[in-house]
């Protein structure tokens, strides 16, 4: 019982907040506020959950109570099974409930309702590691297809046989950076090669970094520190190549807070016949360039005090290994082997990201001590 009264005092506070949310959310001065009012409408999302398990807790505690007085004081054998039944279901639901309370009690990552941008980047091993790079961009592509998330490439640098040097793509959707932060780290590939005649393995690596996307009203970039640079997009020869300047080259000067240094952020963006289109998509990677900065630091305040780590960290650390000669992907961080590469790089990772939110959620509560 001392556990039920814990968890009902932590569920109290929060109700007076949820009440207090409700009505800041209608008033003009909030509405107009867009930084402050979205910040408040997710606030009073995450607590109207918490409000509805905490009706649904109080439901199955007074369904104990009234069963059980029941059981001892009615003689009607019907009655006395109901009884019974309810007490069974009761108590069933009462243990999976508090676990789904603990959880909604963590405080929730501010960023994992946001879309993401997703780099992919061919690392050690040539040509065989801009393969990789594909194979990882498809498998990611048919994953946000089967989670029905729109896809978009921003900009891409092919390799010389196939595959991708570097793409950048954007991912839109209901929490999408919640569930593919996950992804972010050295993805590390082991196969024979197409060029290789001797039939040896080889390694190769690429990287994958995810970013949680910007809002505009979430980055303030001064103008003047912008300079466009225009070019015209390469193509195939012939009718192909484009014969206007729809490439843009966007480069940013701007001195780092912490240490004053002069600092040059340069982004190029061909993929569109639209130059407007591609100047669109080079200011959003721009605010997400420099927000990420912000929420790097946020990432690594929480890895120094974390023993493991799952979704934070060092965007260097080696976190899977493809092999394709046993057919087998291995997830280090978290010791998860699965036998079905073929369908993994289809897109079917669900079950690996379920195993790293699980993992990161055990971490969270042991950190809340709930």
């Amino acid at each position: 019982m001392a556990d039920n009264n814990n968890i009902l005092e932590k569920l109290e506070g929060l109700i007076s907040r949820f009440e207090e949310v409700s009505t800041l959310i209608t008033d003009p001065a909030v509405i107009a506020d867009q930084k402050r009012y979205v910040k408040l409408t997710k606030e009073y999302k995450e607590l109207d959950d918490i409000r509805k398990a905490r009706e649904e807790y109080l439901r199955m505690l007074s369904g104990i109570d009234e069963a059980k007085e029941i059981l001892s004081t009615e003689t009607d054998p019907e009655l006395k099974e109901m009884a019974r039944e309810e007490l069974d279901l009761c108590q069933r639901r009462l243990p999976e409930l508090e676990e789904e309370i603990k959880l909604l009690l963590i405080p929730a990552d501010p960023q994992d309702g946001k879309n993401a941008i997703v780099e992919i980047r061919a690392g050690t091993g040539g040509d065989e590691a801009a393969l990789f790079a594909g194979d990882l961009f498809r498998m990611y592509i048919k994953y946000c297809e089967s989670k029905g998330w729109a896809t978009e490439v921003t900009s891409s640098n092919e390799g010389t046989s196939g595959g991708f040097k570097e793409i950048v793509f954007t991912v839109t959707g209901d929490n999408v950076y919640g569930t593919l932060k996950y992804e972010s780290g050295v993805h590390r590939v082991q196969r024979i090669p197409a060029t290789e005649t001797q039939g040896r393995v080889h390694t190769s690596a690429a990287s994958v970094a995810v970013l949680p996307e910007a809002e505009e009203f979430e980055v303030t970039i001064n103008p003047a520190n912008i300079s466009w640079d225009l070019f015209r997009s390469g193509g195939a020869g012939g009718q192909n190549v484009n014969k206007v300047e729809t490439g843009v080259r966007l480069r940013y000067k701007y001195k780092d807070p912490e240490t004053g240094e002069e600092k040059e952020i340069l982004i190029e963006n061909t993929e569109s016949r639209s130059q407007l289109t591609n100047r669109e998509n080079a200011m959003r990677l721009l605010r997400t360039r420099i927000y990420n900065a912000e929420h790097q630091k946020y990432i690594d305040e929480i890895a120094a005090h974390r023993k493991t780590m799952v979704s934070t960290g060092d965007r260097s650390a080696k976190i899977r290994t493809y092999n394709y000669p046993q057919g087998r992907i291995t997830d280090h961080r978290i010791n998860y082997t699965i036998h079905a590469l073929a369908s993994f790089l289809e897109g079917d990772i669900q079950d690996c990201i379920d195993h790293l939110i699980i993992a990161e959620n055990a971490e969270r509560m042991k950190e809340s001590e709930l």
